[in-house]
């Protein structure tokens, strides 16, 4: 075995009653959840008696994903997993540097909750959704999208899937021009269209934010979406740029591979990243965690006794 990294999903991976199993079984994810709690009061309700709609809101979802993002990490952590870098899909990178070390866990949370309230109030001013598009390169789809005056390739997730954002007129329009080239277009459960021009706003006063944090040297390499790269530099710079840039993310993974690592584990709600990873190619193990069970075949998969 190689170099394990830890992954952390991303916004629309959520669902109700995400992470109450690992806080009733895992010290180490219980107190994740209740420093969550204590910051922002309401967090875990939302987390697990809340309906899927509510908890689709962003200013919602980012804090409560990445309570359970780091939650997860942090019962991998203390089941003895042994990270050797981690990468995060938008917003699970905050919980990537929180777990590497960039930031205290109470600080990577505020900054959360500040990310998703300025995103919120972006995406009810410019008003956008997200298609994922199947069955088509993604230089196809950049071909395609600039034939329209709003529709932005923004995640970059596998060789035969690109997600792209914009206004829903020009999506609508766009759909039907992927749907004539034998493509496939599917609408997002997000709540606007991210990682592009309609969120300049959120990122210049996230950038004025995060100036009042203290960031540190990680422990562990943590990848960039935006460079696919380890992070080099002021982290500001980057987690600002983050939210109107692409999401390079099988750029990340075959670096992470070039690097080395042939080993990862998504923590968090659901299996896209580990899905996405497997079809990437190049790993050796690839699992996941998100509740008891999944954490066990995760040990299991890297020969851990849990």
């Amino acid at each position: 075995m190689g170099k394990i990294a830890i992954v952390f999903s991303g916004q629309g991976a959520q669902y109700p009653g995400m992470g109450k199993e690992l806080y009733e079984s895992s010290r180490a994810a219980k107190a994740v959840f209740d420093m969550a709690e204590s910051i922002r009061p309401g967090t875990l309700a939302q987390c697990w008696e809340s309906d899927a709609a509510t908890l689709a809101i962003t200013e919602n979802t980012q804090p409560c994903l990445f309570a359970m993002d780091l939650a997860v990490g942090e019962a991998l952590r203390e089941a003895g997993v042994k990270a050797d870098g981690v990468a995060g899909f938008s917003l699970g990178e905050l919980a990537a540097a929180a777990f590497s070390g960039m930031l205290s866990f109470e600080d990577a949370f505020r900054i959360t909750v500040e990310r998703g309230k300025l995103m919120q109030a972006c995406a009810e001013k410019n008003p956008g959704a997200m298609y994922a598009v199947m069955r088509m390169t993604p230089e196809k789809v950049e071909e395609l999208a600039a034939k329209f005056e709003q529709v932005y390739p923004v995640n970059y997730n596998f060789s035969g899937q690109t997600v792209v954002a914009g206004s829903p007129e020009s999506l609508k329009e766009f759909e039907a021009a992927v749907k004539s080239e034998k493509g496939r277009a599917i609408k997002l459960k997000v709540g606007g269209g991210f990682h592009c021009p309609f969120m300049n706003d959120a990122s210049a006063e996230f950038r004025k934010f995060l100036d009042g944090f203290t960031f540190n040297e990680s422990d562990i390499p943590v990848y960039s979406n935006v460079t696919a790269q380890p992070y080099s530099g002021d982290p500001r710079e980057l987690l600002a740029k983050q939210i109107i840039s692409p999401v390079r993310w099988a750029q990340s993974v075959a670096n992470m591979e070039s690097d080395g690592f042939d080993t990862f584990v998504e923590a968090g709600a659901g299996k896209t990243l580990s899905d996405l990873i497997k079809k990437i190619g190049g790993a050796e193990i690839v699992t996941r965690a998100e509740n008891d069970e999944t954490l066990k075949e995760a040990l299991a998969a890297l020969g851990i006794e849990g």
